[in-house]
């Protein structure tokens, strides 16, 4: 990894993009579900949807879900009978998540800490890894997505859903101008966080585009990857194997 990795527009030292990462997701963790709601108009929720029936959870199947702390993505794959562990470097954003299931009654589910560069998990643990709107703040993703690999069983597969760059005419720069000047706003309102809101829409901008990061999945051990891209490459849904 190089001396200097990205936090938002600012290029810091990696242990730095850590910390600070951690205090963002601490701010905002619980009111984290409600801005999701406010910053997308609820789409989020469609998506969520679509990228489960995506990765087709099956009963008995064990996945890990990375950074799944408040549990929206963790919660659709419990219905469908998979046996989910989810896992986030945040405590507080699990916290929320724990509360979140016991309100619900959703039990079952598996909570951890856990550094996605480093996970404790045994060689081929799992039969599905899935990763939603986390893996852009990671410090290390080349070192997550190995990791991410190395978990896998074989045959396992690998999902991630994340923000990237919409390629539509005149729907990017209205994306921009709502990323850049309203998000963060809506965050002040909403959650009395605005700078955390602001590198969460810089993080986006900063994210390699769709066809860098499929090559770093396959750079990782993966197989037959593919991207969807939903809103013109606003949000992609990236996949791929381990065999």
């Amino acid at each position: 990894m190089s001396e200097k990795v990205s936090f938002g527009y600012e290029d810091v030292a990696p242990d730095e993009k850590t910390r600070r990462v951690g205090a963002v997701f601490s701010s905002v963790a619980s009111k984290y579900d409600v801005m999701n709601d406010a910053m997308s108009g609820g789409m989020h929720r469609l998506w969520k949807d679509r990228f489960v029936r995506r990765v087709k959870p099956q009963p008995g199947e064990a996945v890990l879900d990375m950074a799944g702390g408040t549990g929206d993505i963790a919660f659709r794959m419990a219905a469908r009978g998979a046996e989910v562990t989810v896992a986030d470097i945040n405590q507080d954003m699990l916290d929320v998540g724990i509360e979140r299931a016991m309100e619900r009654g959703i039990t079952g589910l598996t909570w951890s800490n856990q550094n996605a560069e480093k996970l404790t998990y045994p060689s081929r643990t799992f039969d599905a890894y899935t990763i939603v709107f986390g893996i852009r703040n990671v410090t290390d993703i080349p070192a997550a997505l190995k990791e991410a690999h190395r978990v896998l069983s074989y045959g396992g597969r690998f999902f991630c859903m994340e923000f990237s760059t919409t390629d539509w005419p005149g729907f990017k720069e209205i994306y921009d101008l709502y990323s850049h000047k309203l998000m963060p706003k809506i965050g002040k309102v909403i959650a009395d966080d605005e700078d955390s809101y602001r590198y969460l829409a810089e993080s986006i901008r900063r994210f390699p585009p769709m066809p860098e990061f499929e090559r770093m999945i396959r750079d990782a051990g993966f197989v037959n990857t593919r991207v969807e891209a939903i809103l013109g490459g606003a949000v992609a849904i990236h996949s791929g194997w381990k065999i």
